[in-house]
């Protein structure tokens, strides 16, 4: 690291840096404490309701077993007011980060589905947006994602969801889930529907499987960006269309530890991406189930990269221009960003 950028004064830095994040899910940032009251609240759940056990919790074998204990936390959000107190929640966490815009990444199927009615879902998330913005100074936007464990049937609702009751907050339209034996291209009618209705592509893509998945999500799903893109890095091609295009890679780091997609942060492909010329963003993912938050994955990527404050302030400009916020936002927010670190030294 830069001997002007020292790892503590570095971190200080980040801590106060305004920032943007394009890749974290919902319940996935449910904080321990929101956890262990949801999960006390609902004491049939297997999920501890001892905040200090869920460290444990969260301790995953691979990819299939995250995929199991996330889908076991978003069993505890059984009502509207439990979606409401989440979300909510979430934001707070991200205002005490400095976050000033999020697109947070919203399963609804997998609360409409456990008998959560539709409107009173919409109209629970999207109070607890104004409420976050006029309270928090966090505006949040939504990415209504499918999750590919679910099948088509998971596809269909989350697109009815997103066009006939769009709530005002959304901006796009995602794919989660595990990626091995789910792919892509069946998803492309769903795709197409939620583009003609001017939602933007953002599926995940490339993170357990290889640069096929990525090419197929680019050129079946129309995607904006891609959620990881991990493994983009061994195709050259790839990395050079994601590149001349300015295709965003939502890249997150300690998530693609936690989940085995990488082995080692010092084996991460995120300086490859770099050196490529792709537009890198940085982000969380689900932050308290990988003991992680947004400033970490900032503090890991500045040392994978080698990065002084200038440098991180740059990889936070990244993310203001890969968002989908309105031009004289991303403006503000861009400036923003600028003088904090011109007033840094």
């Amino acid at each position: 690291m830069p001997d002007s950028a020292p790892a503590g004064g570095l971190d200080a830095f980040i801590a106060g840096l305004p920032k943007a994040e394009l890749h974290v899910h919902h319940v996935g940032s449910a904080s321990p404490r929101i956890v262990a009251e949801l999960a006390a609240r609902h004491p049939d759940s297997a999920v501890p309701a001892d905040p200090a056990a869920l460290a444990d919790y969260f301790s995953f074998r691979d990819f299939a077993h995250f995929i199991d204990v996330y889908l076991s936390v978003v069993d505890l959000i059984r009502d509207a007011e439990d979606v409401r107190l989440l979300t909510f929640e979430v934001a707070r966490d991200m205002a005490r980060q400095n976050v000033r815009y999020a697109e947070l990444t919203v399963t609804p199927y997998s609360s409409t589905r456990r008998g959560i009615p539709d409107r009173d879902f919409m109209a629970a998330i999207e109070d607890a947006r104004k409420a976050a913005e006029a309270e928090l100074g966090v505006t949040l936007r939504w990415c209504f994602d499918i999750p590919g464990e679910a099948g088509l049937a998971s596809a269909e609702e989350t697109l009815r969801l997103a066009v006939d009751l769009r709530p005002e907050g959304l901006v796009s339209f995602g794919l989660g889930g595990p990626e091995i034996g789910v792919p892509r291209p069946q998803f492309k009618p769903y795709f197409d529907r939620a583009r003609a209705a001017g939602l933007h592509s953002v599926p995940h893509a490339g993170e357990t499987t290889g640069p096929e998945t990525i090419w197929d999500a680019l050129r079946e799903l129309g995607a904006e960006r891609i959620g990881h893109g991990t493994s983009a890095v061994r195709d050259p091609r790839l990395l050079d269309h994601l590149a001349e295009h300015r295709i965003p890679l939502e890249v997150c780091p300690t998530s693609n530890i936690a989940t085995r997609a990488v082995a080692t942060l010092d084996e991460h492909p995120i300086r490859q991406m770099v050196e490529a010329g792709v537009l890198v963003t940085v982000n969380s993912d689900d932050p308290p189930m990988f003991g992680t938050d947004l400033n970490t994955e900032y503090a890991v990527a500045a040392r994978l990269l080698e990065l002084d404050h200038l440098g991180v302030a740059g990889l936070a400009k990244n993310a203001v221009e890969a968002s989908f916020l309105d031009a004289p936002g991303k403006a503000r927010l861009a400036a923003e960003i600028d003088a904090y670190a011109a007033a840094w030294h």
